[in-house]
Formats: structure tokens, C-alpha cells, sequence
């Protein structure tokens, strides 16, 4: 459950404390302000999502002040009177929460939101926003805010999306046409996994480029890195020397299978050269997964701690019941089995409507394989 810390330093601020906190306690485990407000502030940047006080502005900004680093780590800072006439977004108005936040605690108390975020202001989209609610990480918050500005300013932006797309996406951005990629690497072996979804989602009609001229702008999301320029894989419609933001779904399954003991530099080693080769970006990583008998296994548990990725192994006949054109061995299907393990796992966690995009690769008693899951974004009003 997230954490919001409340800090109030008046009665009646403490009564408003307790009334919202009685109403968001489903969703919030509430940490307040008793003693110290340096310090308790200090361990709230370290562990809650949210922070409000219930105070005058100029305490909550003197007291955040020395904790404050960047918006993609600070928690949402928020501030409300004790007469909830009104609450202030102070802090990460996006990526934080902060405006949601606002809003939600405004229709709770009757206090009237401020933000003053501009694209909120203007009513455009907010990139960071976007890629928040659709979990797509943000490669460059550098470019995040280039790309921010040209929206501002009116400039049109292309949007390029390898998943499906839902919803209406608001007049400033151009949907980019896709185009097929011809990495080998990228096989398509599709699977049902012992189910069946329908993914299949036509691109909104306003969503829709026209443009005659080279567009200057780009929203670049999928698993794979941004394209050169000069290759037949960059979108038409946009300009050579085009300001790039990629956004990056963490949609990538890796699979993966090892000797006995293979010590973690090995299999990181031989992980690397897939992802390399199969042209994605290491941040699209989502999880990894392997047969049951390798589920104590250092070298797999170690590399998955120091990228950070869940681990879930599977056995043998839930391996067998992918569906699929895998890569077989007889001496595997021997010592596991089944007669593939890293194509069979990778697709087996990836689930419905997912497909290889690397097979097998195979390097100093490593196999390792790709799989891409089914995803979408959406566009919301």
C-alpha cells in the first residue's frame, strides 16, 4: 500500500487530517506528523509517495527544500489549508501524483485544486503523465521535456507505436504509420498459450497523420531502440534531424536455461548479446523465467537481482503445453523434460498473444531467448 505522510500543525488542521485520512485509508497507509519535522520529512522523501501538509505554503516549502532532487524520485508534495478552501499540487505534478492527488483530496474535502502545471493549464497532453498511466518507462527525461515544450508551443508531434493503441489521442500529436521490421532476429513464432486474446486494435481515425511536411518531433514507443535516421525503419513523415522522446513498454520476456552452477558474469554476458542483438532497449525487460529445476540457481538469481527483474520458473508440463516452433535438443529434453527450455519458459510468462523475437542463442553452457508480450497504450480524454 502507498504511503502518505500528513503534517499538521493545528487543531482544526489535525481534524481535516483525521477526516481525509478516514476516507483514503483504503488506499493509503497514513504516517503523521508527530515530532521533529526535519527529520519526519526526511524519512517521508525516503518511503511515502505522497506527502501533504495541511499548513501555509511557506512551511511546507521551507521544510522539503533540503530533500528535493529530481521530479522522476520526489514524492508528491501537496499543501491544503485548514479551512480546505484550497489544495496546491507544490511538488512532482505528474510523474509524482501530485495533480491527481490534488484533485481526489478536492473532491473529498470540497477544497478547490490548484495546479499549475501548463500543460494541465492549456489542457494538453502531459508526456510524463502518458507514460505513467501506461507504464512505459521514460528513456530521457531531457527529451521528455524538449518534447513537452514543442507541444506547447503548438509544434505537431509524431507518436510511432508497435503496440496497439486505444482511445482518442488529443489534436497536437500525429499517429506515425508503422512499419515492418526486418531484423532476423525478430521471429515470429506466436503462441495461445492454452488461451486465446484478440489484440487486434485499428489505429483511431484522428489519430491519423496527414502532414505534408517533415514533422520535427517524435514520440518513439516500443521495446526496440529509436532507428538511425538513415535507415528504411524511420517513419516517413518525420524529419531527419527530429527531436526524438522514447518511451519504452516494459513488455520483453527473457527465457533463459544454464548449466549447473553457471556463475552470473557468464549468463549476463550471454543475455546482453541477445538483447544487442535483437535491438531493444534492456529497460523493456519485464521478467524472466526458466523450468522449475533451475529455480535455486545463483547465477540467474543473481543477475535477476542486479537488473531487478522478477524471476518465475515453470515445470516441465506447463513447458510442454506452449504452443509454438522451438528450437528442440534431445539432451535437454533428457536431463529437464522438455525439449526446449529458454524459448518455451520466455513465451509461457509472456502469455496470450505473445511471440519469440529472438530464438535460442546458445553461448558457454547459456541459452537464453526473447519473447515480446501483447500490450497497447491508450489515450484518455
Amino acid at each position: 500500500m502507498k504511503i502518505l505522510g500528513i503534517a499538521a500543525f493545528t487543531e482544526p488542521g489535525r481534524a481535516l487530517g483525521r477526516d481525509l485520512a478516514g476516507q483514503l485509508e483504503n488506499s493509503w497507509q497514513i504516517i503523521w506528523y508527530e515530532s521533529n519535522l526535519k527529520d519526519w520529512c526526511r524519512a517521508r522523501f525516503a518511503d511515502a509517495s505522497a506527502i501533504l501538509f495541511i499548513s501555509a505554503c511557506g512551511i511546507a516549502v521551507r521544510t522539503i527544500a533540503p530533500f528535493l532532487q529530481s521530479k522522476t524520485k520526489d514524492p508528491a508534495v501537496l499543501v491544503m489549508d485548514e479551512q480546505a478552501h484550497h489544495v496546491i499540487s507544490l511538488v512532482s505534478g505528474h510523474i509524482g501524483g501530485a495533480n491527481e492527488l490534488a484533485e481526489e483530496i478536492g473532491a473529498r474535502t470540497g477544497a478547490v485544486p490548484v495546479i499549475t502545471t501548463a500543460s494541465d493549464v492549456r489542457g494538453k497532453i502531459a508526456v510524463d503523465v502518458f507514460a505513467k498511466k501506461n507504464a512505459l518507462g521514460i528513456a530521457s527525461m531531457k527529451d521528455a521535456k524538449k518534447i513537452e515544450a514543442a507541444i506547447l508551443r503548438g509544434e505537431p508531434v509524431g507518436v510511432y507505436c508497435e503496440g496497439a493503441v486505444e482511445g482518442s489521442c488529443p489534436s497536437e500529436l500525429v499517429m506515425l504509420e508503422k512499419k515492418e521490421s526486418t531484423d532476423i532476429k525478430r521471429d515470429t513464432v506466436s503462441t495461445k498459450a492454452c488461451d486465446t486474446v484478440k489484440s487486434d486494435i485499428a489505429v483511431p481515425e484522428n489519430c491519423k497523420g496527414n502532414e505534408t511536411k517533415p514533422i520535427g518531433n517524435m514520440i518513439w514507443i516500443s521495446e526496440r531502440t529509436v532507428p538511425s535516421p538513415e535507415g528504411h525503419e524511420w517513419p516517413q513523415q518525420v524529419a531527419k534531424d527530429a527531436q526524438v522522446l522514447h518511451l519504452i513498454p516494459r513488455n520483453v520476456v527473457l527465457g533463459v536455461g544454464c548449466r549447473r552452477g553457471k556463475e552470473k558474469e557468464a549468463i549476463r554476458e550471454a543475455v546482453t548479446r541477445v538483447i544487442a542483438e535483437s535491438g531493444i532497449s534492456r529497460e523493456a525487460l519485464a521478467g524472466a523465467a526458466s523450468i522449475d529445476l533451475k529455480k535455486e540457481e545463483a547465477g540467474i538469481l543473481g543477475l535477476c537481482s542486479e537488473w531487478n527483474l522478477p524471476y518465475t520458473v515453470f515445470t516441465a508440463e506447463e513447458l510442454q503445453c506452449v504452443k509454438g516452433d522451438f528450437t528442440p535438443s534431445s539432451f535437454v529434453a533428457k536431463t529437464t523434460g522438455v525439449d526446449n527450455v529458454c524459448e518455451r519458459s520466455a513465451l509461457a510468462l509472456a502469455g496470450a498473444g505473445s511471440h519469440l523475437i529472438h530464438k535460442k542463442y546458445a553461448e558457454n553452457g547459456v541459452t537464453a531467448a526473447l519473447a515480446v508480450k501483447e500490450w497497447r497504450i491508450r489515450f484518455e480524454k
